[in-house]
């Protein structure tokens, strides 16, 4: 499939890059950052492309597709874990501790999960479940977007085919650092869930009078 979508960079190379990295961005599995570093690559060595454009692109489908993810996330996410979160072990203790660490974290998750393969697609739903406040994560969801095209599209244009063995080896890396966090996540979690829950409560209560 990639292949297919690169091919067809010279003549609808916006439109494939904003579309395809915008529906990325809401949460469907495809290959945004593939697509942006192979038009990088494509207008580093023909020409057929602007960088710029490229660059800007894949910005905009970030931004556009994380708002897309968020306004999903705020309308049915929160609804839809507390109704079939118990299927994956997500009970309503768990999900209310895990509403309290993206309150707290949530910044970070929004702007870094860009830069993650597996945290890129469901960032944004995440935000909006946990009724991250509009403000703050437009905030962190546009900067990091923003980033995230300028390094990878820039990037792949500046150092032009070397980027392949680079850009597989990165993704292997944060792959393998995603699978490593989750796994520490996870015994954080179970070792202090007691003390988490009743943090959470608080915290959550002291928000909602907020």
């Amino acid at each position: 499939m990639s292949d297919v979508l690169i091919s067809l960079i010279p003549r609808w190379g916006p439109w494939i890059i904003f579309g395809i990295v915008t529906l990325e961005s809401a949460g469907v599995p495809l290959p945004g950052e593939t697509i942006l570093v192979a038009a990088a690559l494509l207008s580093a060595t023909t020409g057929q492309i602007n960088i710029v454009v490229v660059v800007l692109a894949a910005a905009a489908g970030a931004i556009a597709g994380d708002g897309a993810g968020y306004l999903v996330g705020r309308r049915l996410g929160l609804r839809f874990l507390r109704r079939y979160g118990r299927y994956i072990r997500l009970d309503a203790d768990r999900l209310l501790i895990g509403r309290y660490l993206f309150l707290r974290f949530g910044n970070a998750v929004v702007f870094f999960g860009r830069f993650v393969a597996v945290l890129r697609v469901f960032a944004a739903l995440l935000a909006g479940a946990n009724s991250m406040p509009a403000g703050r994560f437009f905030l962190f969801n546009i900067t990091g977007g923003i980033c995230w095209a300028c390094l990878f599209g820039f990037g792949a244009y500046a150092l032009g085919a070397e980027i392949y063995r680079i850009s597989g080896m990165l993704s292997v890396i944060s792959l393998c650092l995603f699978v490593a966090l989750g796994y520490a996540f996870s015994i954080f979690v179970h070792r202090n869930e007691v003390a988490l829950r009743q943090r959470a409560k608080q915290a959550l209560s002291d928000h909602s009078r907020s």
